[in-house]
């Protein structure tokens, strides 16, 4: 027999004066006890066991989230120290780019200041040789122009006339006077 049947059976003695003294209705009390177990049942069947699982699925997306987001915590921190050491890699490798630019741009300068000298040099031995030229060449005519003045002169303290022979052996010794 069940413990509920022998305490609905038990109205004599103590417990059965108690549920006298409290007002206790033996059978409406089972009554309400399995209506109570009923409901319960059917709460947990359709309201806290559809609750309960959408509970544990939250529970388990939010775990999902929370690993993704320490996993692309992690990915994020990779991301940068790989950006860094780019970052760092590339300053270097501008640094030696640059330095070879001016590497570069000093040979250049060498080269074309070096051309410049040559250039130069060789506007000045033109030059040179352009001003002996035109210094020969002005010798030359002031022999003539002395050799004629010498003969013109002699012309007039003589008071003759010098014959073709005469005036180019004046000429030829002037010459040789003025030449060393």
């Amino acid at each position: 027999m069940s413990p509920l049947l022998i305490f609905a059976a038990a109205d004599a003695g103590p417990i059965g004066q108690i549920a006298k003294t409290f007002g206790a209705n033996v059978p409406a009390l089972i009554a309400n006890t399995i209506s109570f177990v009923l409901v319960a049942l059917v709460l947990k069947k359709w309201a806290i066991g559809p609750i309960q699982a959408t509970l544990e699925e939250r529970r388990k997306t939010i775990a999902l989230g929370l690993s993704n987001a320490a996993q692309a915590k992690s990915e994020l921190a990779g991301a940068q120290q790989k950006s860094q050491e780019l970052l760092v890699a590339t300053g270097l490798q501008t640094t030696r780019i640059i330095e070879e630019a001016r590497v570069a741009a000093a040979k250049l300068t060498e080269v074309e200041i070096q051309r410049a000298v040559t250039a130069a040099a060789d506007i000045i031995a033109k030059a040179k040789q352009a001003n002996e030229a035109e210094l020969n060449r002005m010798r030359l005519e002031l022999r003539k122009e002395v050799g004629r003045l010498v003969v013109a002169a002699s012309v007039q303290v003589t008071g003759k006339m010098l014959t073709a022979e005469d005036r180019q052996r004046l000429a030829q010794e002037t010459q040789q006077q003025f030449s060393a």
